[in-house]
C-alpha cells in the first residue's frame, strides 16, 4: 500500500521563550492539526507571559540561508511568516516567496500583546511593498492595518474597506482579523477571491490571550497544507482558536497563551 505522504507546514517567525507566540505556538499549533511543523527562526526575545524585555534580530543572511539550506532538502505544503524584525529580513523572505508554488500566510507582526515593538519603524515599508504582494493570505488585525493603511480600522465598515484596501497592494486574498474592533462580537473580515465575507464569534472575556495572532495563522497554514481552501481553512482555524481561548493552560503570572492542546475537531 502507498503511504499518504505527511502534510508540512513551514513558519518564518521569532522565538518565544515562554512558548505561547512566536514559533513555539506555531509548531504547536501545526502538531496538534497533525501536520509536520518546521521552524525558520527570524529573531530572538527575551520574553515572558509578563512582558517582552529584549529584542533581537538577526541578520537577514542568516534567514535566508535557514531558507535556502532547508528548502533545498523539503518542500513544505504550505508557509507563515510572523514577526520579521527588520526590512532587510522582509526582503530577504520576500525574495525568495516570489518563487514559491506554495501558499504563504503573512501575519505582519509588528507589536507583542504587551506592547514592544517587534518590527522597525522603517520596516513597515517593505512589509507593504514587498511581502504582502508574494502572500497568499495577508492577516493583519485592525491596528496593523491601521498602520499599514495609515488610516482607522476600528469598525466592521472599515475593516472591510481595509481588506479592499490592502487587496491592491498584491496579497490573493486578506483577513482582517476583528479582535480590536468595536462591539460586542468578534468579526474577522475576510476577501477571499474578490468575495467578502465576514465571519462572527463570541468575545471570550479572558486574559489569556498571549499568541492568538500567531496561533490562527499557523492553524490556517497547516490547513492550507492539508489541501484545504482559503475560506474553510480560515473558518475553521477561527472556530479551533474559539475553542483554544476558552481552554487556556493558565500558565505564567501576565498575559497568558491560549489552549494550544486543544483537540481540532
Amino acid at each position: 500500500m502507498d503511504r499518504v505522504p505527511t502534510p508540512i507546514a513551514l513558519t518564518i517567525a521569532g522565538s518565544d521563550p515562554s512558548g505561547g507566540a512566536g514559533l513555539q505556538a506555531d509548531l504547536k499549533t501545526f502538531h496538534q492539526h497533525q501536520v509536520y511543523g518546521m521552524a525558520v527562526v527570524s529573531l530572538l526575545t527575551v520574553q515572558s507571559t509578563r512582558g517582552v524585555a529584549r529584542v533581537e534580530v538577526l541578520a537577514a543572511e542568516l534567514v535566508g540561508a535557514q531558507l535556502d539550506h532547508l528548502l533545498a532538502d523539503v518542500t513544505p505544503g504550505a508557509a507563515k511568516t510572523g514577526a520579521l524584525g527588520s526590512a532587510a529580513v522582509i526582503e530577504a523572505v520576500a525574495a525568495r516567496a516570489a518563487h514559491w508554488p506554495w501558499p504563504l500566510v503573512v501575519d505582519p507582526v509588528m507589536v507583542s500583546k504587551h506592547g514592544h515593538a517587534l518590527l522597525a519603524p522603517e520596516a513597515g515599508a517593505a512589509m507593504r511593498a514587498r511581502l504582502a504582494g508574494v502572500s497568499f493570505l495577508f492577516t493583519p488585525n485592525g491596528p496593523e492595518a491601521e498602520a499599514l493603511l495609515g488610516r482607522p480600522v476600528r469598525t466592521v465598515a472599515q475593516a472591510r474597506e481595509a481588506a479592499v484596501a490592502l487587496a491592491r497592494l498584491g496579497p490573493r486574498h486578506v483577513l482582517v482579523k476583528g479582535g480590536h474592533l468595536e462591539g460586542d462580537t468578534a468579526v474577522d473580515v475576510l476577501l477571499a477571491d474578490g468575495v467578502l465575507h465576514e465571519l462572527a464569534s463570541p468575545r471570550v472575556d479572558t486574559p489569556h490571550t498571549h499568541g492568538t495572532g500567531c496561533t490562527l495563522s499557523a492553524a490556517i497554514a497547516a490547513r492550507l497544507a492539508r489541501g484545504e481552501g482559503v475560506v474553510q481553512a480560515v473558518t475553521l482555524a477561527r472556530a479551533w482558536l474559539l475553542e483554544a481561548l476558552q481552554h487556556p493552560p493558565e500558565v505564567g503570572g501576565g498575559l497568558g497563551p491560549v489552549g494550544h492542546l486543544t483537540p481540532v475537531r
